[in-house]
């Protein structure tokens, strides 16, 4: 089986509350941790990416992200996705062959831009020319914004989730939307659901998400953010 069908097949028959928990590596070294813990998966964060490169989160160059993409993948054996932001304005066909190389299986991809949400109708279309692109060689999970950079609406999102299920969109992300939308949404959306899982204990646990409808959990930078945090008190405790 290849690692793409591994990938699939990993989102397929979730119990309530044993959503697939995939953290977010940032680096070569990161992902060998992750993998050493026995997680299945992994998902690269573009932001935690680009803390790690020294630019602000969405302004990391093409070229940058997709070598570090390729170094978390090549560093392990488990199947990786990656955040690739809104496709770098790359045509669709350049942007599968990209991630391909990169040996990532599946990518996530965001239906805003600089703040603001696109055309639901347009990014849809859009979606379906990568969907035929890659055929069955990458798990496209689309990121809906409407929670981000919208009103907020669960209907809206719904909708817009809708179009991208029926462009070929693998699993839709509804990106911070509260956790008490989560069961109104899993029962508007068909398919796989991905929901943002926290890491400083504020949120509901990778368990409770999946209890309310999260097929998958990812964590965005948060893995990154707190390596980040430990390595800011141990460099002050060295320096006291």
């Amino acid at each position: 089986m290849s690692k793409v069908d591994v990938f699939r097949a990993l989102h397929r028959n979730r119990l309530p509350g044993d959503p697939l928990v995939l953290p977010g590596p940032w680096d070569a070294v990161s992902a060998r941790v992750c993998e050493e813990a026995g997680f299945p998966a992994l998902a690269t964060p573009s932001a935690g990416i680009a803390a790690a490169l020294g630019h602000e989160d969405g302004s990391t160059p093409a070229d940058e992200m997709f070598a570090a993409v390729a170094r978390v993948c090549a560093a392990v054996d488990i199947p990786v996705s990656a955040d690739v932001e809104g496709g770098y304005g790359l045509e669709p066909k350049e942007l599968v062959e990209r991630l391909l190389e990169a040996g990532a299986v599946g990518c996530n991809l965001e239906d805003s831009a600089n703040g603001t949400l696109k055309d639901p109708h347009r990014h849809a279309d859009w979606l379906a020319e990568v969907r035929y692109a890659a055929g069955d060689r990458l798990f496209v999970n689309a990121r809906v914004d409407t929670f981000s950079y919208g009103d907020g609406d669960p209907e809206q999102a719904i909708q817009r989730a809708a179009l991208y299920v029926a462009a070929g969109a693998d699993c839709v992300y509804p990106i911070g939307a509260p956790a008490d939308v989560l069961p109104l949404l899993r029962s508007g959306i068909q398919g796989p659901l991905n929901a943002l899982g926290r890491l400083d204990g504020e949120g509901p646990s990778p368990t409770e998400l999946g209890e309310l409808g999260a097929t998958r959990v990812t964590f965005g930078p948060g893995l990154q953010r707190s390596a980040a945090r430990q390595l800011r008190e141990t460099a002050k405790s060295l320096r006291a």
